[in-house]
């Protein structure tokens, strides 16, 4: 998509969201605009953006529907997570030139409290590191895995979405408890991926498998835990194959995001009591206070060699709306993020 556009000097460009989806995201429903650079109050830094993280709760936040945080109002700029380089500083602790993440959102430039963003430092690891797994994905997955599903050694746990940032990252850490894991994943490509590369014990390609059929094949002995990034048929097809007191972990349902009216719920459902399991729901935000316990824990794997990860930056803050459409269609490589601005020069 070529490279960053140059940014005119003391201006900011940004992306305001115009108007509510109704199905899939597309262009219009946002306007690109220049307006005058942010200017920092006290307690406050100026951060040039350099990575923005493309989600799938961008397709909630632009919903005014119930979720987790207020949806972004008509006529704000659209909310998104950042990685980016201080460029002024009137916070304590904070200088011109450290490395910060927060919510910087779909622009250029913010001026943001210190006490909202979190200073990183690279080390020998690429900032885009600091966006994937020692970032909010990270945290999920561990939070996700460890505080709601709660593996044991032993037990077969099964992951949707399982080539994807969140998805790589929960059949990695499973493995390091003793687990058996089964990735489901819509491509031979990823599936290779998954289990050659990633260690997973079998993939399913749920573009071409009878669901029920595959899992039930790669999982002989039933499921114990089922990770969800996708919902739909899929969280139907897991529940038909749980076990006796099994957890079910729900990360996200991003095969709903773009439905106009939600459906009744998995056909499958009632194997939550007949199986006596739980089915939780977790927002990553609310473990926040306990992210440095997992980035330890992530930290150390990634540099013993047993997490692997995938980084999918795409050029542009001009394409965020396109870039932002292959969360959708699958047509991504791991995690997926924006290169905004350059990085500074190392050293």
């Amino acid at each position: 998509m070529g490279q960053p556009a140059a940014r005119i000097p003391g201006r900011n460009r940004r992306w305001i969201l115009a108007n509510r989806p109704q199905t899939e995201v597309e262009r219009d429903l946002l306007t690109f605009e220049d307006a005058a650079l942010p200017e920092p109050g006290e307690g406050e830094v100026l951060v040039r953006n350099i990575y923005l993280s493309i989600d799938p709760t961008h397709r909630i936040w632009m919903s005014d529907v119930d979720q987790y945080m207020e949806p972004v109002a008509i006529g704000d700029v659209m909310r998104g997570g950042t990685l980016g380089v201080v460029e002024a500083s009137r916070a304590k602790g904070l200088a011109v030139g450290d490395i910060v993440t927060g919510q910087g959102g779909w622009q250029d430039y913010i001026a943001i409290s210190g006490k909202a963003v979190r200073r990183v430092v690279p080390g020998n690891l690429p900032l885009t590191a600091f966006m994937g797994p020692l970032g909010n994905i990270g945290a999920t997955a561990y939070f996700g895995l460890f505080e709601v599903a709660r593996p044991r050694p032993g037990e077969t746990v099964l992951v949707s979405a399982a080539a994807g940032a969140v998805g790589s990252l929960v059949g990695q850490m499973a493995k390091i408890m003793g687990c058996r894991v089964v990735g489901i994943a819509g491509s031979a490509e990823k599936c290779a991926w998954i289990t050659d590369d990633l260690g997973f014990d079998a993939a399913i390609n749920y573009r071409e498998a009878d669901l029920v059929g595959a899992i039930s094949a790669a999982c002989p002995d039933g499921v114990d835990v089922y990770f969800d990034n996708v919902g739909g048929r899929i969280l139907d097809a897991a529940l038909t194959l749980i076990n006796q007191g099994a957890r079910i972990a729900v990360c996200g349902l991003i095969s709903t995001y773009n439905e106009i009216e939600q459906g009744g719920g998995p056909a499958m459902f009632r194997n939550v009591l007949m199986k006596r399991a739980r089915i939780e729901g977790f927002i990553v935000s609310d473990y926040w206070r306990r992210y440095p316990e997992a980035f330890a824990a992530i930290g150390h794997w990634i540099g013993k060699g047993l997490l692997k990860y995938r980084v999918d930056v795409r050029d542009g803050l001009k394409n965020a709306p396109e870039i932002l459409k292959l969360l959708f269609s699958g047509a991504h490589d791991g995690k997926l993020l924006v290169r905004v601005s350059d990085e500074p020069p190392s050293g």
